[in-house]
C-alpha cells in the first residue's frame, strides 16, 4: 500500500516502562498501538520492531529490549494521534508510579518522529554505554516529540529502536500475551509441544534447548507474556503461533503480534578475533574460567562463565602457545566475555613416556637412554604427546558456544553462521 500525499509516516519508540517484578514493555506498546488504532481514523500499522540493546547497560531489565513501530496516518488525524499518545502516556506514568521500590525505577519515554533517525544511534547503543544528556540534545535537534516523566532514561533505548535499520537477515519474534486472569499462574506450554512446533514449522528456531529438554519460549517471570516464538519470517512465526493456539494443551492467548528483531544478529560484538594463549587457565569462584591471549600485539583477558558450558570446558583445556579464535563482548572492566570460542591450532600435550611390553619405559640413569624393565630394549629419551582431546566438547567445526538456554538474545548461533578458520 502506498501512502497518499496527505498521509504521514510516523515512527514511534518506547522504552524503560518495566521493573524486575512488574510491567512489560511489549505489552505496554501493544496497548498503545491498539489505542491509536481504535481512535485514529485511517491508521495503518506498517511494522513493529523489538530491538535488543547493549547487554551491560546499567538500567537494563531482563532482555534489555526496546520497542518501535512505523505507522501511517492521514494528515488530518495528527492532532487526534497526538492526543491519544498524550492520554495513554499519562496513564502509563500513573501505572509505573505504583511499581515496588527499586534501586533503578522505571523512567519511561514515548518518542515520535516523522523522519528516519540516524542509524549510528542504534550502533552506539547496541555496542556500548550512551550518556543520556547528549542523546537528548540530538533527539531535540531533530524536532522529535518526547513524552516523559521527571526522568527520561527511556529516551536512549526508544531512539535506538527507532534508528535501527533491518537487513534481509533480520529475524522475527511473535509475542503472545496472557489473559489478565492468568497472570501469575503457571504457563501451559510444555517442552514437548515446543519440540513438535519446531518440527512442524521448520523456519522457526531457537525456541527450545535440546540439551536440557527445555522450551525457551515461555518466560519464568510473572509478566503478561505467554510466549515468544522466534523464526526467519513473519509468516513462519504467525503459522507456528496459530498451530499452538489450535491445540487443547496450550494456554489460550487473547492477543499477539509479530515483531521484526535484531536478535541473533551479533550486532553487539565486533567480529572474530584471533590470538595466542599466554597463560594457563585460572578457575575462580563459581567455576568461571579466565585466560589471557595476545591479539594484534595487545593482551586480551578472556572470561568463560560456568553457564557457558562447552565454551568453559574448551577454555579450561587450553595451554600457552595454543592458537585460538573467539567472539566476545567487552565488559566495562575491559575483560572479554566469551560467546564463542574455537581452537585453531594447539601445542602438543605431553601424555607419557613411550610404552614397551605394556608398561612405561623408564630412564636408565642421568643422561642415559630409556629402557624397558622387561625386555631391556632401549629408546631415546622422549615423551609421547598428542593434540588436545576435543571429544565431548559439543563443537560445531572448531567452534564451541553456550547451550541455547544460556545465550544472549543478540548472539548468532553457530548453526546459522560458523566462521571458517
Amino acid at each position: 500500500m502506498i501512502a497518499e500525499a496527505s498521509d504521514r509516516i510516523i515512527r514511534i519508540g518506547l522504552d524503560d516502562t518495566d521493573h524486575p517484578e512488574s510491567g512489560c514493555t511489549t505489552a505496554s506498546f501493544d496497548d498503545l498501538l491498539r489505542s491509536i488504532e481504535d481512535q485514529v481514523v485511517g491508521f495503518r500499522l506498517i511494522e513493529r520492531r523489538l530491538v535488543r540493546l547493549w547487554p551491560f547497560a546499567v538500567r537494563r531489565t531482563r532482555g534489555n529490549g526496546a520497542l518501535s513501530a512505523i505507522i501511517q496516518i492521514p494528515e488530518n488525524q495528527r492532532n487526534s494521534f497526538n492526543s491519544v499518545c498524550n492520554e495513554w502516556f499519562e496513564g502509563l506514568l500513573r501505572e509505573t508510579a505504583k511499581f515496588p521500590p527499586s534501586p533503578v525505577r522505571a523512567a519511561p519515554v514515548l518518542l515520535t518522529s516523522e523522519g528516519q533517525l540516524p542509524e549510528e544511534w542504534y550502533w552506539d547503543t547496541v555496542r556500548g554505554h550512551v550518556e543520556l544528556e547528549p542523546r537528548l540534545q540530538e533527539i531535540n535537534s531533530l524536532s522529535c516529540i518526547i513524552r516523559s516523566g521527571d526522568e527520561c532514561w527511556g529516551a536512549v533505548g526508544a531512539s535506538a529502536a527507532m534508528a535501527w535499520q533491518p537487513t534481509e537477515d533480520s529475524t522475527w519474534e511473535l509475542i503472545s500475551w496472557r489473559d489478565d486472569s492468568m497472570i501469575g499462574k503457571q504457563r501451559i506450554v510444555s517442552s514437548k509441544v515446543v519440540s513438535l512446533m519446531e518440527r512442524e514449522h521448520s523456519e522457526t528456531f531457537m525456541n527450545r534447548d535440546p540439551t536440557a529438554d527445555r522450551g525457551l519460549i515461555a518466560p519464568r517471570t510473572p509478566c503478561p507474556v505467554l510466549y515468544g516464538i522466534r523464526g526467519a519470517t513473519e509468516a513462519s512465526v504467525e503459522a507456528a503461533h496459530l498451530w499452538l493456539q489450535f491445540r487443547s494443551d496450550v494456554e489460550h492467548s487473547p492477543r499477539w503480534a509479530a515483531h521484526r528483531t535484531n536478535q541473533l544478529s551479533d550486532d553487539h560484538v565486533r567480529g572474530v578475533s584471533l590470538g595466542t594463549v599466554i597463560t594457563l587457565p585460572l578457575e575462580t569462584k563459581g567455576a568461571h574460567s579466565h585466560i589471557a591471549a595476545y591479539c594484534g600485539g595487545l593482551r586480551a583477558d578472556l572470561v568463560a562463565f560456568s553457564e557457558g558450558g562447552p565454551v568453559n570446558r574448551l577454555l579450561r583445556r587450553l595451554l600457552p602457545g595454543d592458537r585460538i579464535a573467539w567472539v566476545g563482548l567487552t565488559a566495562p572492566d575491559g575483560s572479554v566475555h566469551l560467546e564463542r570460542l574455537a581452537l585453531v591450532d594447539c601445542v602438543p600435550r605431553v601424555v607419557a613416556r613411550p610404552i614397551c611390553c605394556g608398561r612405561t619405559m623408564r630412564s636408565a640413569g642421568a643422561g642415559q637412554t630409556l629402557r624397558c624393565q622387561f625386555c631391556r630394549r632401549e629408546a631415546e629419551r622422549t615423551w609421547v604427546s598428542r593434540g588436545i582431546d576435543l571429544r565431548a566438547l559439543d563443537l560445531i567445526g572448531n567452534w564451541s558456544e553456550p547451550h541455547p538456554s544460556n545465550r544472549r538474545h543478540l548472539a548468532k548461533p553457530l548453526e546459522l553462521d560458523a566462521p571458517n578458520l
